[in-house]
């Protein structure tokens, strides 16, 4: 029931880390992630009201909103913040490389699209960028190619890719971030620090900047 739940009072929503990787981190749909999606493609961080919930869970079942907020909460996906956040605004090449050189331990990251080439980069040579770039678009065509292996009969649901070492440490790697109908990958040396609050932020912006309303 509806009234088994209360919201709690001038607070603002706004996921998580682990919230936004788990929105963009497979083009698969289902309530939770076409929930936060949608809250990542907001120009300010919504109040928590049961009418902003209705709108951005695109249901009018009081309950039902309650019981997925709840589960968010549960799962740690969704934050109430005391004050409202805007969206990073400026130029992506300004804003982008702050936001990646937060999200390695040793600041060696980028930015790629679909087709090889990278947006934004942090301690890589552009060189050494264009190579990672091209590197993330072939991997992501293998992915793809066998994806029935992996899926279907291998149960590795996870598009992550990456080069380790002989002691199975990841020394490069390579996540998929899926955005509306575009393909984006983060490129890391050394051990990832997605649990930043400037992944949020990443995230934030590229849903701004290229995600559509989704049904």
């Amino acid at each position: 029931m509806a009234s088994d739940y209360t919201l709690s009072e001038a607070l603002f929503l706004y996921p998580t880390p682990a919230g936004a990787y788990y929105a963009v981190s497979t083009k698969d749909t289902d309530k939770p992630r076409l929930f936060l999606r949608r809250l990542l493609q907001q120009a300010k961080t919504p109040a928590l009201t049961i009418e902003n919930l209705k709108q951005l869970m695109q249901n009018d079942d009081e309950a039902k909103c309650f019981e997925l907020l709840h589960h968010c909460q549960n799962l740690s996906w969704i934050q109430g913040l005391e004050m409202p956040l805007a969206f990073p605004s400026g130029a992506l090449e300004d804003i982008l490389p702050v936001m990646l050189g937060r999200i390695s331990e040793n600041g060696k990251v980028l930015l790629a699209e679909n087709q090889g080439f990278y947006l934004a980069t942090h301690g890589f040579p552009h060189e050494v960028a264009e190579e990672l770039s091209a590197l993330s678009a072939e991997i992501a065509t293998v992915h793809e190619r066998r994806s029935g292996l992996l899926v279907n009969n291998m149960g590795l649901t996870s598009h992550a890719w990456a080069i380790v070492d002989v002691f199975g440490n990841s020394e490069v790697g390579f996540w998929p971030l899926f955005i509306a109908n575009n393909r984006f990958v983060i490129a890391i040396y050394g051990i990832p620090h997605f649990n930043q609050p400037e992944f949020v932020s990443l995230v934030w912006a590229l849903s701004i900047r290229y995600a559509t309303r989704e049904n």
